[in-house]
């Protein structure tokens, strides 16, 4: 999958590029029962909020073949290709949930600042993808966006390690509410835009994109992948990190078939009748 030049340009005034409906049904219900088996597991690699409800679940594709295959789709790294100009890696991998009202707070931050900050990341020149598990919605802890706010560069921010179960790099509200401002419109709407749409859907966002999420305090779950894919030639160049949270293996992907994942459902859905 390509970007056309209209899609090229949103992304790079605006920071981000929604892509509805980028998988279907029957793909979606598989991935997310993999991740519903995965958040009722133990393993060190599954972090949980102080309540006990999975918070996130990091590098499901080095033991799961469901994420395995969607972190090798084409429909994903071919764009991350096309916009960096050289083959990718997978920089991070994670499945984030925003359990029924128990789900909490993701603060305002730039993802480039922790991958620059922990893993020695040398440019901005990786970014999110996100594909939606659950349908998400304005109530149930969406993703919030601060448009344009990836041409102000790496901000300055603190390390939060005490409002949720995962530290965090975080800015200050002084500067949100600045970059809040320098992004309204002027047509009365806000600067923040906060993207929706059903399950299958796909967000693609900068690491330098200002980004939170709120609590969810309803009883609609909201899962979503995130894949971090890097440039090559940008890998990191320090491991604070643990190897399932920020990867070491900079071997350039190479995508699998555009049907694979859903081929796997399939026989997924096979196996269970």
């Amino acid at each position: 999958m390509k970007l056309n030049l209209r899609q090229l340009k949103g992304f790079d005034d605006q920071g981000y590029l929604f892509l509805p409906s980028c998988f279907s049904d029957e793909e979606v219900a598989a991935l997310r029962s993999e991740a519903e088996a995965i958040y009722k597991t133990d393993r060190q690699e599954v972090w949980r909020e102080t309540t006990g409800a999975p918070r996130t679940a990091f590098a499901a594709h080095t033991y799961n073949e469901a994420f395995r295959l969607l972190s090798r789709h084409p429909r994903l790294v071919e764009p991350l290709r096309q916009l960096f100009g050289e083959e990718v890696y997978v920089h991070q991998f994670k499945i984030n949930a925003k359990a029924a009202f128990e789900g909490a707070v993701w603060q305002w931050h730039q993802d480039y600042g922790t991958w620059a900050r922990d893993d020695g990341m040398p440019e901005p020149r990786a970014m999110n993808i996100a594909v939606f598990l659950d349908e998400v919605m304005p109530i149930n802890g969406p993703l919030m966006f601060i448009p344009k706010s990836h041409k102000a560069g790496t901000l300055e921010a603190g390390h939060d390690t005490a409002t949720t179960s995962y530290p965090l790099w975080t800015l200050d509200n002084d500067t949100v509410a600045r970059l809040v401002r320098e992004a309204e419109p002027g047509d009365g709407r806000p600067g923040i835009v906060a993207p929706t749409g059903k399950p299958g859907s796909v967000l693609m966002f900068h690491g330098n994109l200002v980004h939170a999420s709120p609590p969810n305090m309803t009883p609609y779950p909201r899962k979503i992948v995130y894949l971090t894919l890097c440039a090559v030639s940008n890998h990191i160049t320090q491991f604070n990190r643990p190897e399932w949270i920020a990867h070491r293996d900079f071997t350039p992907i190479e995508p699998v078939a555009d049907d694979a994942l859903r081929q796997f459902a399939r026989s997924y859905r096979v196996a269970a009748e």
